[in-house]
């Protein structure tokens, strides 16, 4: 069995217990400039099994592992699927002003919520008593219901003070299938997103490398300052090396 056939048995084996499974990756953590960007993924054993899934869950991988072209071609089938109800997605962002301010982490954590929300609320998972209380009796625990049956698998380790119950999988975009299609989703629509700012901001090549740390992309922020994209707190190593720091200038948006 290929690797990319198991990505799909992977999925099937965490539905074992849940009616619904929600892969959750972010694309941009690592770049220079732009927002980061997650998306989540909602399937369920019934797309999994479905005639689709049998004869297109090999195309899907990590998004840094397939061509331009693929990812795009398979964005748009997601858009068809999602359209006809056979799976539900969405995608999240944070700018750079939330970056600064939450750091990347943090930014992080708010594009995937953003991203969940447009599925599911987090009042939707709502976890049972941890012990019976003045309120509930062991029986009512071991009858507990949520309301929501989804598991959530998020790329990466687990994540510290997020709304929402989940697990985290590392390398989970070249383990899962729906978080592998979460990260087609992600990178796409940051890469669009990337293009756009190109126009915007002439001269970085943002189209190109996509905000990320190239050598042309540091050459021109060398060369013709920074922009309203940029990330300061990503800099300071590059704005560290030039001689005078101070002539390295701030390209507003107006």
């Amino acid at each position: 069995m290929s690797t990319r056939r198991q990505l799909r048995r992977f999925d099937l084996k965490h539905l074992e217990r849940h009616d619904e499974l929600l892969g959750v990756d972010e694309a941009g953590r690592g770049a220079l400039a732009g927002p980061v960007v997650a998306a989540a993924v909602l399937v369920t054993r019934e797309f999994l099994g479905s005639r689709w899934a049998d004869a297109n869950a090999r195309r899907i991988n990590d998004s840094k592992q397939l061509a331009v072209v693929e990812r795009d071609a398979l964005y748009l089938e997601f858009e068809t699927l999602a359209a006809e109800g056979k799976i539900h997605a969405n995608f999240g962002t944070a700018d750079v002003a939330e970056i600064e301010s939450l750091n990347i982490l943090g930014a992080t954590k708010l594009a995937m919520r953003r991203a969940l929300e447009g599925i599911y609320p987090p009042s939707a998972f709502v976890a049972p008593p941890a012990e019976p209380d003045l309120f509930s009796s062991a029986e009512e625990i071991a009858a507990f219901v949520p309301q929501v049956r989804a598991r959530i698998l998020i790329d990466g380790l687990s994540l510290r003070g997020f709304p929402y119950p989940h697990q985290g999988i590392v390398q989970g975009d070249t383990r899962s299938l729906c978080i592998a299609m979460a990260s087609i989703i992600a990178k796409v629509t940051r890469d669009r997103i990337m293009v756009e700012l190109d126009v915007k901001f002439p001269g970085y090549g943002f189209a190109q490398h996509k905000g990320y740390g190239t050598e042309e992309h540091r050459d021109a922020v060398l060369r013709i300052g920074r922009c309203a994209e940029h990330r300061d707190t990503f800099l300071r190593k590059l704005i560290a090396s030039r001689t005078d720091p101070g002539q390295l200038g701030f390209l507003s948006d107006d």
